[in-house]
């Protein structure tokens, strides 16, 4: 998954989606573009317009870190350690960098779309 990708897959196909879960690269990259956001907003000094935009990325932000704990198997509410000042923080960024489990009671694992097909030999290769 790419930037793009995820960014439209958080902002318009799951926008308040909780269930089911997101891999790293979807997590991750759209966090990188809440914080892009958040930059341009804050460089050009358009704070109302940068708030706005943070309110309305505030709810797809939760969703998909949910969805991410869910990924590692834990319950979308662990989200509510990061208001533990310093500590709640490193501790929630610690469960999102970690690898996805295997099926568990949130679903199967994300689907890889850009991953590789198996090629399969060209007829008549041994």
């Amino acid at each position: 998954m790419d930037f793009k990708q995820a960014v439209i897959r958080c902002v318009r196909d799951k926008y308040a989606d909780f269930n089911g879960r997101a891999g790293l690269p979807e997590f991750w990259w759209f966090v990188l573009a809440c914080v892009l956001v958040a930059v341009v907003f804050n460089v050009l000094r358009l704070h109302m317009l940068g708030t706005l935009a943070n309110l309305a990325l505030l709810l797809p932000a939760l969703a998909v870190g949910a969805r991410r704990l869910h990924d590692t198997g834990k319950s979308g509410w662990f989200q509510l350690v990061g208001l533990i000042p310093f500590l709640g923080l490193l501790l929630l960024i610690y469960w999102m960098v970690q690898p996805s489990v295997g099926p568990n009671q949130y679903g199967e694992g994300p689907a890889a779309p850009d991953a590789p097909a198996a090629t399969l030999p060209p007829p008549g290769a041994a």
